[in-house]
């Protein structure tokens, strides 16, 4: 038996997210669009993430004419754990079974345990494909599987806190075809947390948030934004996957990096090479101004 224990690097934002676990859920009469959201069952995926992963397995993770920018880990080595990539670059490293993604994986099994079910919970009980709903930041739960549709809005700050929590009765899957996830005003991938009982499968969906997962992940198509983490494995196949660990620390994707000067600010000097007097990205240099010399 294996005890998992969160590390240290997560001492903080567990302590902090024990206020907020969430999921067996006690439905909140005000329904998904109240203005009053509960806020039990809130755990920031930017906290989770880290485990320095994008995408996590326990045994194989397979790529085929996708993309994965950060890194992908297994919690088995090889033979048993593999890592297959087809025409799907990685910018991470990919780790079988080190021990690096071995901890890694033990931190996101300690996360999926504290984030499991509580008798006591309270979050927003939702239904339907969540197809043109708009939702505030909150803990929101569906009892039993989810399958989704459509375009759903988060609309929050880029500190808000959005939790779901799929199967909170004990079984239920998280299934989106054509399901579109919209961020507005601020709101960031990497603090939506979807917590599922079993499997999760995204096609041609573009996905905003982490996923952990009890059993497989699959996607097919589309984007995803956020981190992957599964107790089996993850398939990913004509999906470009952006992890909460290959952003910028703000919570959105990093941008390509043209060093031409006039560019104005990205974020993206490599070791400010302009010997620390600032570069174009640092100071925003624009046309005509370039803002270095």
């Amino acid at each position: 038996m294996i005890k998992h224990n969160i590390p240290t690097r997560f001492a903080t934002a567990f302590v902090l997210s024990l206020a907020f676990l969430s999921a067996a859920c006690t439905e909140d009469p005000t329904g998904p669009t109240s203005t009053t959201t509960p806020t039990e069952g809130l755990f920031a995926a930017s906290a989770v993430s880290a485990t320095g992963y994008t995408v996590l397995a326990n045994q194989a993770v397979t790529c085929t004419d996708g993309s994965i920018v950060g890194s992908v880990g297994t919690f088995q080595a090889a033979p048993t754990g593999s890592i297959t990539l087809t025409s799907c670059p990685v910018s991470g490293a990919t780790s079988i079974g080190t021990g690096a993604s071995k901890q890694a994986y033990n931190d996101f099994l300690a996360t999926y345990a504290a984030l499991a079910p509580q008798a006591s919970d309270v979050c927003t009980v939702l239904s339907g494909t969540l197809a043109g709903v708009t939702l505030a930041p909150g803990a929101y739960c569906f009892p039993a599987a989810a399958a989704l549709t459509g375009t759903l809005t988060l609309d929050g700050p880029s500190n808000a806190l959005w939790s779901f929590k799929i199967g909170t009765v004990g079984t239920g899957a998280l299934t989106g075809t054509n399901f579109d996830v919209v961020l507005a005003n601020g709101a960031s991938a990497c603090n939506i947390t979807w917590w599922v009982a079993e499997a999760a499968t995204m096609t041609t969906s573009n996905f905003q948030g982490s996923i952990l997962a009890g059993a497989g992940i699959t996607l097919t198509g589309g984007t995803f934004n956020g981190d992957i983490w599964s107790r089996a494995d993850v398939t990913v196949t004509g999906t470009a996957v952006v992890g909460c660990d290959g952003k910028n620390g703000h919570g959105q994707p990093r941008g390509k990096c043209n060093q031409g000067v006039g560019n104005g600010p990205e974020a993206c000097d490599p070791g400010n090479s302009n010997n620390h007097n600032g570069s174009n990205d640092e100071n925003g240099g624009t046309p005509g101004n370039p803002g270095r010399r």
